[in-house]
């Protein structure tokens, strides 16, 4: 009895140091060393979570300026090279004369109002519109690590400021709608010339007559809405304001770009520059456009996948269609090594004409897996 206990504890520690050599021999990996393995070596492990792996790594920032910058600007080389020339556009819309709209003296009583100096200065509008959100954009990359989104929202964000200007300047030069301070622009001596036809005759500067024709609609508004409008659809999406929680501290979050360029559209009233309709005007102009550019690169944000952009949740696709094929694969190699230990231990644990035929049998059925017949 003594004896038989012996042997099968002997033909025990035989088969599990057989075994642990096939499985170095097949995987690759040191039984001394006792090196990590992947999901992808070591064939025994749950695929899935190999695939939560690779979601994973894609997640904690695979993409990164450095590495996917240049190849994500170049995609979109054509859409760069439209901004520009829409610079180039509004440039020249600057330029040209507005149309100079009759102006009668019956006319003037509303555009008496003084001359003033803006609360809100032309230069500080891309500084809280452009460049703000911009640095929100940052702050985002450094925490997500993905060029996609930063990529996308810089460009959303100018093509919304520029087509936003484009539109709001043709529309400037179109109407010359006057100002409300248009009298002491005419005439800043306060003495009013008109000609025979009853129209103004202005003897004051031209470049300040000239501004003074360009009252519908604000730019200042409508430059301060697509900035800051954008901004506010970028914030919903990301801190998910219409996760359906209730949670009201978010919309005050992202009611505050909006309240920002609000202030901004009411001091161009303040300030005598412009009416209450070209302020209204420019605002809805901006907060439109602003609109459009945005669900070009995002979904809505009240969208289960708004907290990141199209190219993302593509590029996610692709990962797992990618990881599909390893996965197959590695399907089979588990069916294979399945059967390799199988055939292994019944070798070692039988004598003669049995463990021979046993190795046939196994021999036989690999074959089988191998030709794709099982």
């Amino acid at each position: 009895m003594a004896s038989s206990y012996l042997r099968s504890f002997i033909r025990f520690n035989f088969i599990t140091s057989r075994f642990q050599e096939l499985s170095s021999r097949w995987l690759g990996i040191s039984s001394v060393t006792g090196a990590r393995f992947s999901p992808i070596n070591f064939p025994l492990i749950d695929t899935k979570n190999e695939e939560e792996l690779r979601m994973g790594e894609v997640q904690l920032g695979s993409h990164t300026l450095r590495s996917h910058g240049y190849t994500v600007a170049r995609t979109h080389k054509h859409d760069w090279l439209i901004l520009f020339l829409l610079v180039v556009i509004d440039i020249i819309l600057y330029i040209i004369h507005p149309f100079y709209r009759f102006v009668g003296k019956d006319m003037m009583t509303d555009l008496r109002y003084p001359l003033k100096s803006n609360t809100v200065p032309f230069w500080a509008v891309p500084i809280y519109a452009v460049l703000l959100p911009m640095l929100i954009f940052l702050v985002v990359y450094i925490r997500r690590r993905d060029i996609y989104d930063l990529h996308h929202s810089i460009l959303g964000l100018l093509f919304s400021v520029l087509v936003t200007a484009v539109i709001t300047d043709s529309i400037k030069n179109a109407v010359g709608r006057p100002r409300p301070d248009f009298f002491w622009r005419c005439f800043p001596d306060g003495k009013d010339v008109y000609d025979t036809l009853g129209d103004v005759a202005c003897h004051g500067d031209k470049s300040v007559i000239k501004e003074g024709h360009k009252s519908f609609p604000s730019g200042h508004t409508a430059w301060s809405f697509a900035g800051l409008g954008f901004l506010t659809l970028y914030l919903s999406g990301k801190i998910k304001a219409f996760d359906s929680k209730g949670h009201v501290a978010k919309l005050c979050i992202v009611f505050l770009p909006l309240l920002f360029a609000s202030l901004v559209g009411i001091s161009r009233v303040d300030d005598y520059w412009h009416h209450w309709q070209d302020v209204f005007a420019g605002g809805l102009l901006g907060l439109v456009v602003a609109t459009f550019c945005y669900l070009q690169f995002f979904p809505p944000p009240y969208h289960s996948e708004g907290w990141g952009p199209y190219a993302y949740f593509r590029m996610l696709e692709q990962s797992r269609g990618m990881a599909q094929v390893p996965n197959a694969q590695t399907g089979s190699q588990t069916q294979l090594s399945e059967v390799l230990v199988a055939n292994q231990d019944d070798r070692q644990s039988s004598h003669g004409c049995m463990g021979l035929g046993l190795a046939r049998d196994h021999g036989s059925t690999l074959d089988e897996l191998e030709s794709g017949r099982r």
